[in-house]
């Protein structure tokens, strides 16, 4: 495995660890200015940072969410690098105590100011199996 693919696949953690603080600036940060998230939780499209902070301070971060990757698969195509596959979260539930959600994502990334930045994320609940 190429160091490239390794330096990628640590992205997920590093978000995973941003999620964690609570602190929506941090997470926002991981993303491009441009960048566009298909969220789980909301059905619209959230274009740049202003609608993705807002995203993850009112909907995603509430929940206290702490994830773990399933199933990561990473690729590297020219100038982008694309980890999809499956992670969990145990997050807050609507009953109280904590739940488990399994969901689908895909993170496109691209080396931008000497970093990864998140350019494109989608993610969605899995389906019953």
């Amino acid at each position: 495995m190429s160091s490239v693919v390794k330096e990628v696949e640590k992205q997920l953690d590093r978000w995973f660890a941003a999620l964690k603080t609570g602190n929506a600036d941090k997470v926002t940060a991981l993303y491009a200015p441009d960048a566009i998230l298909l969220s789980t939780l909301k059905g619209d499209v959230k274009k740049g940072h202003r609608k993705i902070r807002s995203y993850f301070a009112k909907n995603f971060l509430p929940k206290r969410p702490v994830g773990t990757a399933v199933e990561p698969h990473t690729r590297l195509l020219g100038g982008v690098a694309v980890n999809s596959g499956l992670y969990r979260f145990q997050v807050d539930g609507k009953q109280g105590g904590r739940e488990t959600v399994e969901a689908r994502y895909t993170f496109v990334y691209q080396w931008r100011d000497n970093d990864w930045k998140i350019v494109e994320h989608h993610s969605s609940l899995a389906p019953p199996k």
